[in-house]
């Protein structure tokens, strides 16, 4: 068994060495597509991490034009601990709320030197119950009716934006991915094709000798299926390079101002999926290519 299985592993590599552009040109495409499949689940993962930190912390934020005094400002934080949908208020101060800026500013801190906490005004952080997300819109109807609040702010509209954007993305990269994993397969089947119009008398005479049909194809599954492996292989080793190179630094410096820290590269499960995919596509191109000459195997 195990002396068959190398016998169908040799042969498969031989047909690619006697077809080495065809090859080459079926593992780079399969190697393209899954590579920018890969991108957009690197964006799209990360972008969902954005999503989910800012729908735990959505808060609606009162800013003070001027600090209130200590029993005023435990007045109305008991009043708003009150309201059914409030999970917690916090007070943050001027001092606060300018600290937390610096942190968020990272390496480009140094453009608030010279500037004082005054600049950013105190506010009231008041965060909802999950179940009550959806009532925001009246929690900040009822604490407008305290005009010394000021300025009432709450990002669940940009947060809905932020979440069709990302389907948006998906979509895209699903679109276009497809796209581009059917040309993989068109090229990988026409690679095996012309592999076997090569091989046409050779394929005949196995049929001739009493050849079963499983024995002259599996050596073209393998094939596919090896041209696909390294595809997704290929697909990996680039969207890594990328990521290390490109795409860590830029989605960082996009995504830094927003929460997000640290960027992450593809789990271990979707790169064994993404190589697994590729493997995937070669064995399907193989297989329709091989519909194509059953005659061989049936006479």
């Amino acid at each position: 068994m195990i002396g068959q299985g190398i016998y169908f592993l040799l042969r498969a590599l031989r047909n690619m060495r006697h077809s080495p552009v065809l090859s080459a040109a079926s593992i780079f495409t399969v190697g393209v597509a899954l590579a920018l499949l890969a991108f957009f689940a690197i964006a799209v993962l990360n972008v969902q991490r954005l999503t989910a930190s800012w729908a735990a912390e959505l808060a609606v934020v009162a800013y003070l034009e001027q600090p209130p005094e200590g029993p005023v400002l435990n007045r109305w934080l008991g009043e708003i601990r009150g309201y059914p949908e409030v999970a917690s208020v916090t007070y943050v101060s001027r001092q606060e709320a300018y600290q937390r800026f610096r942190q968020r500013l990272g390496s480009d801190a140094d453009l608030l030197d010279g500037l004082g906490a005054d600049v950013l005004p105190a506010s009231l952080e008041i965060r909802l119950k999950p179940e009550a997300r959806q009532q925001t819109a009246a929690v900040v109807e009822r604490l407008g009716r305290n005009k010394a609040l000021g300025e009432l702010h709450y990002g669940r509209e940009w947060l809905d934006r932020f979440e069709a954007f990302l389907l948006l993305l998906r979509t895209v990269g699903i679109a276009l991915g497809g796209f581009l994993v059917l040309a993989a397969l068109v090229i990988v089947t026409n690679t095996i094709k012309l592999t076997l119009y090569a091989r046409q008398d050779e394929l005949e005479a196995m049929t001739m000798v009493g050849a079963t049909a499983l024995f002259i194809k599996l050596p073209y599954l393998i094939e596919g299926a090896l041209q696909g492996v390294v595809g997704g292989l290929v697909a990996l080793l680039t969207s890594f390079v990328a990521f290390r190179m490109i795409l860590r630094e830029s989605l960082g410096n996009i995504l830094l101002l927003t929460g997000i820290d640290t960027i992450h590269f593809l789990p271990f499960t979707w790169q064994i999926l993404l190589v697994a995919a590729g493997g995937l596509v070669g064995l399907l191109g193989s297989l329709l290519a091989l519909r194509k000459f059953v005659r061989f195997c049936q006479d």
